[in-house]
This record gives C-alpha cells, sequence and structure tokens, in this order.
C-alpha cells in the first residue's frame, strides 16, 4: 500500500545526521521528550502525531514535505 519504502523513522534520522545533530539535541530543538524522539527514531512508534511531526520538522528547520517525501 505505501509507495514510499523510506520510513518516517529513516527520514528523521537521515535529516538529523545532516544536521549533525545528535538525538538529545534535536528533542530540545523540537521540544519533545528525548524518548519520543528515540521511540520514533527505532520504529517503536511507527506513526507519530501530526504535532510531533511538525516539531520535529521546525528542530531540524526543514519542512514538513521535505521530512516526509523523498
Amino acid at each position: 500500500m505505501e509507495e514510499n519504502s523510506v520510513s518516517i523513522s529513516e527520514r528523521i534520522k537521515y535529516w538529523r545526521n545532516e544536521k549533525g545533530l545528535t538525538q538529545d539535541a534535536l528533542s530540545k530543538l523540537a521540544d519533545i521528550p528525548y524518548t519520543t524522539l528515540a521511540k520514533i527514531e527505532s520504529d517503536v512508534v511507527k506513526r507519530p502525531s501530526i504535532q510531533t511531526i511538525m516539531k520535529i520538522a521546525k528542530g531540524l528547520g526543514v519542512t514538513i514535505d521535505e521530512l516526509i517525501n523523498e
């Protein structure tokens, strides 16, 4: 069903590494708990809320479109 083979967790990790951020640094920039980010990146949380995705995109300095689309 899903066209894109890259998961949201992989995209977040990609952008975080591109920006040279640790999980801790990104969680602070995104104003979300570190554990939440860690769970998303490790695929424990497979479908984070749109609010969380918006915060992560803002913390990364990218658009939501850049974050969720290849």
